[in-house]
């Protein structure tokens, strides 16, 4: 893969869907109970059962400042641990950056411009990019003026793992970010400024959220991993990765049902080719309607 950026209008914002790394995981652990021959007809497996998969953040042009939804693995990370998630987010040798750091770059934004940092969840390949590690392997706040905001059903939930969820939380990612009291922790569904929404998903974790946009008489929905690629919109095409397979199930009828009735975009953190699109149903299941970079 390597790193890209699509943009389009949503009513007066400027959105910009970054491409912040490529990552491999297993086919099966991806699509649950659903049998290989039929998910790998939507995305292929390679000789280690992985399929490529993408790390898509959201940049919002806000009227408060540019906003960010979910940031990417970062750059904290061994060789070891790259090679057994398929992890792609090295730019370039210098400074050690990141490919979600070339991209706003190249949007001519500064770090230091971020003003909200929005977590769908603390998963390392969602808010691995949070913090940085400089080269005497301290760690840093990737966007320091940022205020940071996760539910706080999620917090507590990555501070409180056990044996099946502990891989999947490094403290390192979010733990400074609440030593600096830059981190948010909210409650329920929440506007958090102006057209922008905090929903809870929950079923991929307790305090997953979802992030919608209001603008212009447009609406787009950020799923995060309540729907991580387009081959996931049917409802029983559910992650084995889900903690609550059938709260995933719930929340995914329930959150379709209104994106079709009101033609919301839906935006796919995961898929490495689509970033977005609108979902419709035929009667039987859920699938993908049109999807362009532009519209």
């Amino acid at each position: 893969m390597k790193p890209i950026i699509e943009t389009r209008m949503l009513g007066k914002w400027r959105v910009h869907a970054i491409q912040a790394g490529g990552q491999k995981l297993d086919g099966g652990a991806m699509f649950g109970v659903v049998p290989k021959p039929l998910w790998e007809r939507r995305i292929p497996a390679d000789e280690r059962n992985r399929i490529q998969l993408g790390m898509r953040c959201l940049l919002v042009e806000h009227e408060r400042g540019p906003i960010l939804i979910d940031n990417g693995v970062g750059n904290k990370e061994s060789p070891k641990f790259h090679d057994i998630y398929g992890v792609e987010n090295a730019a370039t040798a210098v400074e050690g950056r990141t490919w979600l750091e070339d991209a706003l770059r190249q949007l001519g934004v500064a770090a230091d411009d971020i003003v909200m940092m929005i977590d769908t969840h603390l998963h390392f390949d969602h808010a691995g990019g949070n913090t940085y590690q400089d080269a005497e392997g301290q760690v840093h706040l990737s966007f320091p003026r940022a205020r940071y905001v996760v539910q706080r059903a999620e917090y507590l939930w990555a501070t409180n793992t056990n044996e099946r969820t502990a891989a999947s939380y490094f403290p390192h990612n979010f733990a400074p970010v609440m030593d600096a009291g830059r981190l948010e922790l909210v409650e329920g569904e929440v506007g958090i400024v102006p057209g922008i929404t905090l929903m809870p998903t929950p079923g991929h974790t307790p305090g997953h959220q979802s992030v919608r946009l209001d603008s212009g008489g447009e609406t787009a929905l950020f799923l995060a991993d309540l729907v991580p690629t387009a081959a996931h919109l049917p409802l029983p095409w559910i992650m084995g990765y889900d903690v609550e397979p059938l709260v995933t199930l719930e929340t995914k009828r329930r959150i379709l049902r209104t994106a079709v009735e009101h033609e919301w975009l839906l935006v796919f953190e995961h898929d490495a080719t689509m970033p977005w699109g609108r979902a419709v149903h035929d009667g039987k299941a859920y699938g993908l309607a049109s999807v362009a970079s532009g519209g």
